[in-house]
């Protein structure tokens, strides 16, 4: 295969999406070094592009049609025909990585869950999409960051779904004046709590106890996901450490607010993100027996 030059132009672009657009993802991209950073900056490019598919204010067909043709052009830069910046950056960042294209595939297929499908029968269901727009984008991660042990594999999975049950739970009220309910139909009837009741906001006891019980299964999914951080190199070791932090910190807030996610959406200041990102990347120097993470 013919060593694509590196797209500058193109990693800069990419680089400008996610500085706009990453939230907690870029404080945690900033740790690791410029190669790698900026073939993470190119997967969030892609990622970006497809969500924003699904975001924009077009009927479904339309949308699906859109990705179809995102799947097209992730094809043809495959075989070395990459067309606009976004895919320019991804093509040089597959070859420098060895990221998978069935990944990205995957993404896509999250993203097509998200315009058909607006409620989850059970648990499994909801971990299917789970995977397919969190733990995929794991996966691509560590293949950046660069790992040898296949268990790395399993450890990005579910720290992606803890992370992703997190926003679920965070987003509830926003997801749900949207029509959509990311939560398991046979564990919100199991805990006595309606589908009306979560539409119009209601916190009781019954909700209370479901929360519960969703916050635990999260965190049990950090704490399988926080072994990640021992077979990732230690220069690159922060970026999930990072993400792991910040979104651990917001299970925890929606904890402290007695799981009152109605009145506000519940987010970190930018100090708080800034102070665990900065202690983050510094244990990540340390050998993991010696520092109790901070997450």
């Amino acid at each position: 295969m013919v060593a694509i030059p590196i797209p500058t132009e193109a990693y800069a672009h990419c680089q400008r999406v996610t500085k706009a657009e990453a939230k907690n993802f870029y404080y945690a991209f900033v740790t690791l070094p410029g190669p790698r950073r900026r073939a993470i900056y190119a997967a969030y490019a892609f990622c970006r592009l497809c969500d924003d598919i699904a975001d924009d204010d077009l009927p479904i067909e339309e949308k699906l049609q859109q990705l179809r043709e995102v799947e097209g052009a992730l094809e043809r830069a495959k075989n070395g025909q990459a067309e606009g910046p976004v895919y320019q950056a991804l093509a040089h960042a597959v070859q420098e990585y060895g990221i998978p294209w069935e990944d990205l595939i995957e993404v896509i297929r999250g993203v097509e869950m998200d315009l058909t499908i607006t409620r989850y029968e059970t648990f499994d269901d909801l971990r299917e999409y789970c995977y397919r727009v969190a733990s995929v984008v794991g996966l691509i991660c560590i293949q950046v960051c660069g790992y040898s042990d296949p268990k790395a594999r399993e450890y990005a999975i579910d720290l992606g779904l803890a992370m992703q049950l997190t926003n679920i739970l965070r987003d509830i009220r926003e997801d749900s004046e949207i029509g959509r309910i990311y939560l398991p139909q046979d564990e919100l009837a199991r805990f006595g709590y309606t589908e009306e009741q979560l539409m119009a906001g209601e916190l009781n006891e019954n909700f209370e106890k479901f929360m519960e019980f969703q916050v635990a299964r999260a965190r049990e999914y950090f704490t399988k996901g926080k072994q990640l951080l021992k077979l990732l190199p230690m220069r690159t070791r922060a970026c999930p450490s990072v993400l792991g932090g910040i979104y651990s910190h917001v299970l925890d807030s929606i904890e402290a607010k007695g799981y009152d996610v109605y009145e506000r959406r519940i987010s970190l200041p930018s100090r708080e993100k800034l102070f665990l990102t900065v202690r983050l990347w510094c244990q990540s120097y340390v050998p993991l027996e010696r520092v109790a993470t901070a997450w």
